[in-house]
């Protein structure tokens, strides 16, 4: 690029009858493109911004630009643009200065300068809660303890020691800013930056105080009551408005988020609203069928099996299960039936139970739903002699 320069007005993207301002806003777009702090993984960067402050160096210059326009590259002196600095524009001073040149155009960035001393929330803090199934099924008080950031109870926020108080900033006459003038291919330019000293606040504290070291600010520990709403899930976020760090320059303080970690039941597992629950039966109870001590979330209660019950069949015990949050109601409470078949038997139980299947027929063993083309129900074994017989 060196040896075979591009037209200037080609670099920056504007018609060789443009004005001064048209020239300026295209610089501004493309060194804000193209500056080397912004693409820190492209080689070409700090080459392309040379270039394009070299173009708007001469184009910005009437004098510079009339030579240009009449003999092009050899109508400009190299050697008077001090070894391609251009006025100190885009020159080595510049090049890793990202603040100094946007500084001149923008404002001090790209969002503008924010005051030091305006009203900032304080930040939000998050923790974590373990409750009891039962607890979350039908709401607690709980505490949870945090550490946040409150205002210095002994200096009061203020950051001065015990009979001192802050004083204005000397350099900054206590506004907060500076104004600095600048000497640019366009003329001077005025900006206005936070006051180096006072880092924004307009004010300097000659004696800090010891506790918070100046800051004004202190960490602290705190109890903090929570609500916890019945039926809520494992994982819920629960927000305390203004029970986070405190803000700084009056401004409000920020939210505590209550992460709720619900502890896994002995007994119990949540499904949406409904309650679920294992209840082991022994063989001769769900042949028989039985009245039985069943237990659920509000204590136990009497549940009658009915007699000719299967295994892995499921009985729901309405509104036994979990309340709905922020609703009317409750889920129901399900209880899946495990058989247990007896094992360890000794001689006169085993003939007393083959006995007893001997004594079993066809109609012993019928499964529901299962019909035979007469209407009545097909039992096992008039099953097995269909299979065999097809």
């Amino acid at each position: 690029m060196a040896n075979q320069k591009r037209d200037y007005y080609e670099v920056l993207g504007v018609p060789r009858g443009a004005n001064e301002e048209e020239i300026k806003k295209a610089y501004k777009k493309l060194a804000k493109q193209h500056h080397p702090d912004l693409n820190p993984d492209d080689p070409h960067a700090a080459e392309r911004f040379k270039e394009i402050n070299e173009a708007a160096s001469v184009l910005t210059d009437a004098e510079k630009r009339g030579r240009y326009d009449q003999f092009g590259h050899d109508g400009i002196d190299p050697n008077g643009m001090g070894g391609g600095g251009f006025g100190g524009f885009g020159g080595a001073e510049h090049m890793g200065g990202f603040g100094d040149i946007f500084d001149m155009f923008f404002g001090g960035g790209f969002g503008g300068t924010v005051s030091p001393n305006q009203p900032r929330r304080g930040a939000d803090i998050e923790t974590e809660l373990a409750v009891s199934f039962e607890e979350a099924a039908f709401g607690a008080q709980k505490e949870v303890f945090i550490h946040r950031l409150e205002n210095c109870s002994t200096c009061g926020g203020s950051g001065a020691a015990a009979g001192s108080s802050p004083s204005a900033c000397l350099n900054c006459s206590g506004t907060g800013q500076v104004r600095v003038v600048k000497t640019t291919p366009f003329g001077q330019m005025q900006t206005v930056k936070t006051c180096p000293r006072c880092q924004g606040k307009g004010v300097t504290i000659d004696k800090p105080c010891s506790d918070c070291n100046g800051s004004g600010k202190a960490r602290r520990k705190r109890k903090i009551q929570v609500t916890i709403p019945k039926g809520i899930e494992n994982g819920a976020q629960l927000r305390i408005s203004g029970e986070g760090e405190g803000g700084f320059n009056g401004g409000a303080s920020g939210d505590l988020y209550v992460v709720v970690r619900v502890k896994p039941h002995p007994l119990f597992a949540r499904v949406g609203n409904d309650t679920h629950a294992q209840m082991d039966l022994t063989f001769a109870q769900a042949a028989l069928g039985a009245t039985l001590e069943v237990p659920t979330l509000d204590g136990k209660i009497s549940f009658k099996i009915p007699p000719g019950t299967q295994n892995n069949a499921v009985f729901r015990i309405k509104d036994k299960g979990i309340p709905y949050l922020r609703g009317i109601g409750r889920g129901d409470h399900k209880i899946k039936v495990r058989i247990m078949v007896p094992v360890n038997l000794n001689e006169e139980q085993r003939e007393a139970l083959a006995a007893f299947e001997d004594g079993l027929g066809d109609e012993n063993y019928r499964d529901v739903g299962k019909r035979s083309s007469d209407g009545k129900e097909k039992g096992f074994f008039g099953k097995m002699k269909d299979a065999f017989m097809n």
